[in-house]
């Protein structure tokens, strides 16, 4: 991709998305997050209408009446975006890719960080660490992320979430606001979500195509995993084959489920045709 037409692309992605952090998503990522970023400041005396769970049990019994935990606000958060940029993502039946969703969405929540003078930082990732931008402010550094999310060209094909929520845990030493962006066709990452989940606020947005669902009825197909190359001659008129593809991607869907809400995480799903705006702000709204 030359220059200008890399420029050009950019330049579309941020008139998009920019709009939408600042007329949809700017509002609801403040109060959503900013009153979560509350660091400890001091003690005082109980008075009437102070929330029980914020009471200091030791001060309390220390001095025998009870006390409770005052809290500030941070003024600064820091959101980190962790983008799967393996092979599988370079799929779309609709018209766009996954990865052009992904995009786009990863956009918007950096010019809604922006918009709170937040740090944005981003981790690309395969099944290695293939880049890692450290958080900064300003509108420059948000374009230079969007300009790798378009041109970044992966080492590897393959997928290790697993392997990316460890990176994110070693970079990062403070609570972060944290994004995985995926179609987490992949599984053996939930106990590293969980060390991740306590020390962050972790949501994970799955983004997938309805053709990955069920394979259709076509007789005998070539197939290419796009995460190994492999070719495959599938039979897809065998109900058993398209039983199993079923299974299997069900599978992966749950795993994804189970493994975000157990730890604490937050999960979003949205599929490539449907209005990734809506399925934001109806988390956003629900938390």
């Amino acid at each position: 991709m030359d220059t200008k037409e890399l420029l050009k692309k950019v330049r579309k992605i941020e008139i998009k998305t920019r709009r939408l952090s600042d007329h949809v998503f700017g509002g609801e990522y403040h109060s959503t997050f900013k009153g979560r970023g509350m660091t400890f400041s001091e003690v005082r005396q109980y008075q009437f209408g102070d929330d029980v769970r914020n009471i200091d049990w030791n001060v309390t019994a220390r001095y025998n009446e009870p006390f409770v935990k005052v809290f500030e606000e941070e003024r600064e958060l820091t959101l980190m975006l962790v983008v799967d940029i393996s092979g599988s993502e370079f799929f779309g039946t609709q018209d766009q890719f996954k990865n052009e969703i992904i995009t786009e969405i990863a956009a918007t929540l950096a010019f809604s960080a922006m918009q709170n003078n937040d740090k944005t930082g981003l981790i690309l990732f395969s099944d290695e660490i293939e880049l890692y931008i450290p958080p900064k402010k300003g509108k420059s550094h948000v374009l230079r992320i969007i300009r790798e999310l378009i041109e970044f060209k992966p080492k590897s094909n393959k997928t290790d979430i697993a392997n990316a929520l460890k990176f994110l845990s070693s970079v990062m030493k403070k609570k972060a606001i944290v994004f995985v962006l995926s179609d987490f066709i992949a599984d053996h990452y939930r106990d590293t979500l969980k060390i991740a989940a306590k020390k962050h606020d972790v949501t994970g947005i799955r983004i997938y195509d309805k053709a990955e669902e069920t394979i259709p009825n076509l007789g005998m197909v070539q197939m290419e995993d796009q995460e190994t190359g492999e070719l495959l001659l599938v039979n897809t008129s065998s109900k058993n084959v398209r039983n199993q593809y079923y299974s299997y991607h069900r599978e992966r869907v749950d795993y994804f489920t189970e493994s975000f809400t157990k730890s604490g995480a937050g999960a979003i799903s949205t599929r490539v045709d449907e209005s990734y705006v809506k399925k934001l702000l109806g988390y956003f709204k629900r938390r």
